[in-house]
């Protein structure tokens, strides 16, 4: 498959890249500054590209498979572009006729209690809720797109890089946790699930999440 990944210089974005190569895909990394990209694989090719831009989203997005937005904001960018970057995107796509997106999303939209998401529970982060905030203002906007095949994958509360295992569960809108109540995922595990829902779509136009 054809796929192109926005944000593949990031941290989650680049475990998604190296997962999708891995497994034989060509890849398109998606940047802003492609200068800076230096990964370096045979079925890999590099695009500048701003996600704010819905021509660059075209552009990159042109005859893919499927399309992944890793968008993370960078240190001194407003949370708030999480959200405003979903309108261009999903621009882009439909004027590149590529109808798959799958949304690297947050923990906060995840219910803990029937009704209750964990961005709204009393005890989180208050330095991490701007990004969760802004993940479920954008997950509204993609649940109200009825023209892309767009799912939203929500990691478990913590996500870190560690080791690809291979063993870990999948679950609707509702935050997974382990034997002792512990909600995590490394990024390794998290973009096998990316690349699994790519080849063998579970959620079209459905939000779900990983967890251990």
């Amino acid at each position: 498959m054809k796929i192109a990944v926005f944000g593949a210089g990031g941290r989650i974005g680049s475990r998604i890249v190296t997962e999708a190569l891995n497994r034989g895909h060509d890849v398109t990394a998606a940047v802003r500054h492609p200068e800076n990209y230096t990964v370096i694989h045979e079925h890999l090719k590099v695009a500048k590209a701003d996600l704010f831009n819905s021509q660059d989203v075209e552009t990159a997005a042109f005859n893919q498979d499927a399309v992944v937005s890793a968008y993370s904001p960078a240190k001194g960018i407003p949370a708030s572009t999480i959200k405003e970057v979903a309108i261009p995107l999903i621009n882009g796509l439909k004027q590149a006729h590529v109808k798959r997106l799958i949304i690297v999303g947050g923990a906060g939209s995840l219910e803990v209690s029937p009704g209750l998401q964990l961005v709204d529970t009393p005890d989180f982060p208050a330095e991490y809720k701007p990004v969760s905030l802004a993940h479920r203002e954008a997950l509204a906007i993609y649940d109200a797109e009825k023209e892309l095949d767009w799912t939203f994958v929500s990691p478990s509360a913590e996500i870190y890089p560690g080791t690809r295992t291979g063993k870990f569960r999948t679950g609707g809108n509702q935050l997974l946790t382990d034997a002792n109540g512990k909600s995590h995922i490394s990024m390794e595990d998290y973009a096998i699930a990316i690349v699994d829902e790519i080849e063998n779509p579970m959620h079209i136009k459905g939000h779900f999440t990983v967890g251990y």
